[in-house]
């Protein structure tokens, strides 16, 4: 029997703003975001410039918080800088967990070569603005030229470098880590002023309480918020700047992708809420649910987009504001402060980034090296020139007055200039012919194996030719109306004749009564030489899946009925079936669809455009002929 004729998908599916990995979710949301950033600072200069006063005196109102005889008081801005803030540490921090528990930091030798680039990337810069101002008024403030800003130049690198490969943003995400956690440091204790020591032993202790609370499994936010309230005043009580809580805090919310056994139990919650719906049962189906989901990956989509678009920006607002005129400006880039701010972003970061990865490469003869290509490589130093967020904070504590509006001007200067920079490196690149673009944006690096085990044509339902350089792999379930909406999708990508696909079984009983017994029948199918015929029957007639339909479907394909009706009265080929259950237990899958392209799982969504541009983007790295990391 042919399969059917393939038709087309228009748009997207329904889940495809759901079915987005965390990391793709960060990026894109930053790239969203850059906009709104360059914005404030737009903004930011201009009312500094029309109302130099009113700027300056809208920041400085003083806001005070108090309970009984405790509270503390401050100007508006501090309380964005060192307030608010916290909350974007604490995002950076939470992506950065999520890299190493889920991502390919979960491979710890990969973290080395960031590692090293983001130490190196600091102190370069630092050495470069130190040589400027040597013996110079301005030297103290070495501080400002180390760190980048994690959201601007995400951002900005989403919306410069087209075609930059995923694994581009996570080396640029751990250098980002890295040096925020350096800068941080350098904050607390060098640029924090009257250092007290109780208080940081009572943020130690408050600390200590939250990881307690986690070992306990405790999940409800209600139990830890007053814990990092306490933590954030201690802090900000004993000088250290208090958005370092923050990311210690993202630092230690585990990720994990949601265990099937976890949804069954929330399903069955749910169930019994559906039978009694008493306010018991609702708040146990409610709880179940939330406990299926990593604390790593609730506290992103509660706070991502809130420091995304309104934190940074207003961060932006707040600091960005700068009095320009001719004299000012001819004056400022003459300024030690300003060139050694400039130069040590624009030259330090690039020339320390590629050259960490080049030397580690060599060193080590190819076992370290970049998960990128060398122009995703040049690309990621260049972008790491941007620094805003926390060159501004160590700005804002270093200098006062021209000192301080001369190294703003450095900061926005050498953020303008990293994105030129970022944006030639990539239209070079794209103008290079097909094969050796390719090979510099994805490098030679050999990708990690998600999928478990490996296709195995001997035991596998696999359809297209053996030796193509994608194998694209679907669990699925007969019964799952999202499988129903992929399956005109993945027709449509079987007419590549380059393609390989294969279909493993992931029937969800607890939500598809139905699927564990047609899982089952296109096994029997299977038997008699007819799995991809019945395959596409029953994907095509989910809403009829029932014992009668089954028979019919075999009848229809022209199968041994008594054989058929007794594979399936026996459940004769149910362990064949569990054996593909047990596959997506070992490669993290929970749900239906997913999909693994060449053993990589497929994190985006899985329209036609979508999975053609990842099934391309793993064509060529099949073509480049990776190498062993």
């Amino acid at each position: 029997m042919t399969d059917p004729a393939p038709s087309r998908m228009a748009g997207r599916t329904i889940r495809t703003r759901e079915v987005t990995a965390p990391l793709r979710m960060f990026i894109r949301t930053e790239a969203g975001s850059a906009g709104v950033l360059v914005g404030a600072i737009v903004a930011a200069l201009v009312w500094a410039n029309l109302g130099a006063g009113s700027y300056e005196a809208v920041w400085r109102t003083e806001f005070s918080i108090r309970l009984g005889d405790f509270g503390t008081a401050h100007d508006l801005r501090t309380w964005v800088n060192s307030g608010l803030m916290t909350l974007f540490f604490l995002v950076v921090g939470l992506e950065a967990r999520r890299e190493f528990d889920l991502g390919d930091l979960r491979e710890r030798r990969r973290f080395v070569l960031p590692f090293t680039a983001g130490v190196l990337g600091m102190l370069l810069p630092v050495l470069i603005f130190l040589l400027v101002n040597r013996g110079g008024p301005g030297a103290h403030g070495w501080g400002v030229a180390m760190s980048t800003d994690t959201a601007l130049a995400l951002g900005l690198l989403a919306l410069l470098g087209r075609g930059v490969p995923d694994q581009a943003r996570v080396f640029l995400l751990t250098v980002f880590v890295v040096d925020d956690l350096i800068a941080l440091v350098v904050i607390a204790v060098v640029y924090s002023d009257d250092i007290r020591l109780m208080p940081i032993v009572i943020a130690v202790a408050l600390f200590g309480v939250l990881l307690g609370l986690r070992a306990l499994g405790l999940r409800r936010g209600v139990v830890y918020a007053p814990f990092c309230v306490a933590l954030w005043a201690a802090l900000l009580t004993s000088g250290v700047d208090p958005v370092v809580a923050g990311l210690a805090i993202g630092l230690t919310a585990t990720a994990y992708s949601p265990p099937r056994g976890a949804l069954e139990r929330a399903t069955g919650l749910f169930k019994l809420f559906r039978e009694q719906p008493t306010a018991e049962l609702a708040r146990s189906a409610t709880l179940g649910l939330a406990q299926t989901l990593s604390p790593n990956d609730r506290l992103q989509r509660m706070y991502h987009p809130w420091t995304s678009y309104l934190i940074v920006p207003l961060f932006g607002l707040a600091n960005a504001g700068i009095t320009l005129d001719g004299d000012f400006l001819a004056r400022a880039f003459t300024s030690r402060v300003t060139l050694g701010i400039l130069l040590g972003y624009v030259i330090g970061k690039p020339v320390a980034v590629v050259a960490v990865s080049w030397l580690l490469t060599r060193l080590t003869a190819g076992r370290i090296r970049p998960a990128v290509g060398w122009a995703a490589v040049l690309g990621s130093g260049t972008i790491a020139g941007i620094g805003f967020t926390v060159s501004l904070l160590i700005a804002t504590l270093a200098f006062h007055g021209p000192q301080l509006a001369e190294a703003k001007i450095g900061v926005l200067a050498a953020a303008a200039v990293a994105s030129l920079l970022t944006w030639a490196v990539y239209r070079v690149t794209n103008s290079l012919p097909k094969a050796r673009r390719a090979r510099l944006l994805l490098g030679e690096t050999e990708q990690l194996i998600d999928l478990i085990p490996p296709v195995d044509p001997e035991r596998d339902h696999v359809r297209g030719p053996e030796n193509a350089s994608v194998t694209l792999v679907e669990y699925g379930d007969f019964q799952c109306p999202y499988c129903g909406q992929a399956e005109p999708v993945v027709r449509e990508l079987l007419t590549d004749s380059d393609l390989r696909y294969v279909w493993r079984h992931l029937p969800l009983a607890d939500v598809h009564p139905q699927a564990q017994l047609a899982a089952e029948a296109a096994e029997a199918a299977a038997a008699q030489g007819a799995f991809w015929q019945m395959h596409n029957l029953l994907l095509d007639h989910q809403e009829r899946l029932q014992m009668n339909d089954l028979l019919g479907y075999a009848d229809r394909l022209g199968l041994d009925p008594e054989r058929f009706r007794n594979d399936l009265m026996l459940h004769g080929y149910a362990g064949r079936v569990a054996r593909d259950l047990e596959s997506a237990d070992l490669s993290g899958v929970s749900g239906t669809p997913t999909f693994f392209i060449n053993e990589q799982r497929h994190y985006g969504a899985y329209d036609i455009s979508t999975l053609t541009s990842a099934i391309r983007v793993a064509r060529a790295r099949a073509r480049i002929g990776a190498r062993p990391n």
